[in-house]
């Protein structure tokens, strides 16, 4: 990739160039593109969606990239609520669930990457109505950051991993 011009290295650091990250950004740009496709006009789920998109991002051209787009509205997030780059995309207010205090009700906004590729992590968060646009109410949070939450009346347990990094709005 160095010699590519893709990033710089040195002794403590490895950095994408300018053209590195023009890159990283076309290929993120086109996941969670085809995530969002897979989703809402295929009906996949969210795990199903991911992997599928992993193997679309490096196929997709130019021309098909903005047919996406215009075809589902120009979206600004994928369906973890992840900014799609590119897209007229503002940084909403939010904070980790960890961080909300027991009794606090939030909007759950993103599921950042990291989970993504957590085994499971995605089918259990949509299993449990965990998704971007849901609201609930922390009930419980315990001293090594499992976290209780009640969605749709029903109460759900959430690792430490999880609350970490789950973003969610007052």
């Amino acid at each position: 990739m160095e010699t590519q011009g893709l990033i710089t290295m040195d002794a403590s650091a490895i950095a994408l160039t300018p053209k590195g990250l023009a890159l990283a950004e076309r290929i993120v740009r086109r996941h969670r593109l085809a995530e969002r496709f897979l989703t809402d006009v295929l009906g996949l789920s969210w795990a199903e969606a991911h992997v599928e998109a992993g193997k679309w991002e490096h196929v997709i051209s130019d021309k098909v990239e903005s047919a996406l787009s215009r075809v589902m509205g120009d979206p600004t997030t994928c369906p973890h609520g992840n900014p799609i780059p590119g897209a007229h995309y503002e940084v909403p207010d939010t904070r980790p669930l960890s961080a909300m205090p027991v009794g606090a009700e939030f909007t759950i906004n993103r599921i950042p990457e990291e989970l993504e590729f957590a085994p499971g992590l995605l089918e259990f968060l949509e299993h449990n109505s965990l998704l971007p646009g849901r609201h609930g109410v922390l009930t419980a949070m315990s001293p090594d950051g499992t976290a209780t939450v009640e969605i749709d009346g029903r109460s759900i347990g959430i690792g430490s991993f999880a609350t970490e990094r789950i973003l969610v709005a007052a």
